[in-house]
């Protein structure tokens, strides 16, 4: 496996709607595998014209400079980029967050796909993700004995990054800044990695498609762990099937089940399975573009974990490893089913529906980055092919520089302007913000709070008030 350094990277976000939240502030820390520091890059911008921070947000991050700041979206998005890249120029890297692929992952595709630039940069050219915690749900599944785990103060088992770091002896002090949680993750990751080394390492190697699969053909059962409403669940599992069409998706055979019961299925009946799946049935579908919580079974210490004998397991895993008419029937199913999803509302949510950008498009875009004279953007901004880039770059434009732009551009941008921050909608709504800040500012518990509460007010109401000047203001 080729060597890899790691990035550990955290957002700071306007909000948690992802298609339409901003981000705020990004903090990357390159490390080599022994997690010694190599880079520190840390870059924070301003509000798009058009994005309104929500109170309860900015109260947990405390991030209000980023309501004056004159650093464009643009701008921290396209240094970020470049920054990632020459950290990947000489040795590929793992980015490694936490509950990344929920929330951090898609929010940088988003936000760099709308700023024109790759939105794949952290699983492409040899690059990896992993999702750290994913992992500790592996470790709280199977691993408990030699890793603590804090008590919720609602019952069962605590797992966010704050709670983990303040349990293992981390300062938290700064959490909530996204270079202060990625020092969080390092110095977790670090207890992980000298507690379980083996184990550490096989995480690295299945951050990559590639490593997942030849885990898959080198061991003969895994442990899947998860973490559900507090809850850990366990399960023996084994390899059964993939989906060709879906090159992402593989399925997995729950060997707590009698396997005799299902091996010879007629094929109708697995597609049923796999059309309506239920919690009861042996076959879980899951994704390895994103961190599966598994271990190599003979990783497993406790024999006892799933109140059955390993023996048993492995006669189990066995018997679907070498069934190759099982599996077979397993992989048609997953492709003959039909899963339909709805059609976005709205452009910032068809990253994954609306293709690929083309080859000219992709050239226009890196003809857009470079032109300096912003009468040829506009020019370039008409001639992509994919209506979602001219829209894109027209905002970049809007949004970047304070001249007079063709009537057109300020007519969709000013009209965007008004919807996101004046109507109601998947985005929120300012005038419904001005009231939730109101009130938070009447219960905060201290003078500190009331302060930063009053400097989100004073944004909203910049808003609001540059929304009944045309919106041209928020430039």
């Amino acid at each position: 496996m080729q060597e890899k350094n790691l990035i550990f990277y955290d957002l700071e976000t306007t909000g948690t709607k992802k298609d339409f939240s901003q981000i705020i502030q990004c903090g990357s820390i390159q490390t080599d595998r022994n997690i010694k520091v190599i880079n520190t890059h840390n870059a924070k911008c301003g509000l798009l014209p058009w994005v309104s921070a929500e109170p309860r947000a900015i109260q947990v991050n405390k991030k209000t400079e980023c309501l004056h700041s004159n650093n464009s979206h643009y701008n921290m998005m396209f240094e970020i980029q470049n920054k990632w890249k020459n950290w990947s120029v000489d040795i590929p890297n793992v980015f490694i967050t936490f509950n990344g692929h929920s929330f951090d992952e898609e929010f940088i595709r988003r936000q760099f796909w709308s700023n024109l630039l790759d939105p794949y940069i952290t699983n492409t050219n040899g690059n990896s993700r992993l999702d750290l915690m994913l992992m500790i749900h592996n470790i709280a599944a199977f691993f408990q004995d030699d890793f603590n785990f804090p008590e919720h103060e609602k019952g069962g088992i605590g797992h966010s990054l704050s709670a983990l770091a303040k349990l293992h002896g981390i300062d938290i002090d700064n959490a909530h800044d996204a270079i202060a949680d990625c020092n969080l993750m390092i110095d977790l990751t670090k207890i992980i990695k000298n507690t379980f080394p083996e184990l550490f390492e096989f995480y690295i190697k299945i951050s990559s498609k590639e490593g997942i699969r030849d885990e898959l053909k080198n061991n003969e059962f895994f442990g899947l762990g998860e973490i559900f409403r507090r809850q850990v669940s366990k399960y023996p599992v084994a390899f059964c099937g993939s989906d060709q069409s879906r090159p992402n998706e593989i399925a997995f055979f729950d060997l707590g089940y009698d396997v005799d019961e299902y091996l010879d299925l007629d094929y109708s009946d697995i597609c049923s399975m796999l059309i309506k799946p239920s919690k009861e049935d042996p076959i879980k579908i899951c994704k390895i573009n994103k961190t599966l919580p598994i271990c190599p079974g003979n990783y497993i210490k406790d024999k006892d974990t799933f109140n059955y004998d390993f023996d048993s397991i492995r006669r189990k895993a066995e018997k679907i490893n070498n069934n190759e008419n099982f599996q077979e029937k397993v992989s048609n199913a997953m492709q003959d089913r039909l899963i339909s999803f709805p059609d976005p509302s709205y452009m910032e949510g068809t990253i994954y529906s609306g293709g690929f950008a083309s080859i000219r498009d992709k050239s226009l875009m890196q003809e857009f980055h470079l032109a300096e004279d912003v009468s040829y953007k506009i020019k370039i901004s008409r001639n992509f092919e994919d209506e979602r880039f001219k829209k894109f770059a027209e905002r970049i434009i809007f949004s970047n520089y304070s001249i007079e732009l063709p009537k057109d551009i300020q007519e969709r941008c000013s009209n965007l302007i008004n919807e996101r921050l004046n109507t109601d909608g998947p985005w929120g709504n300012v005038p419904k913000s001005l009231d939730t800040v109101e009130r938070m500012i009447e219960t905060a518990d201290s003078d500190k709070d009331v302060t930063l509460l009053k400097e989100v007010k004073a944004s909203i109401e910049n808003k609001l008030a540059q929304i009944k000047n045309g919106g041209m203001n928020l430039r």
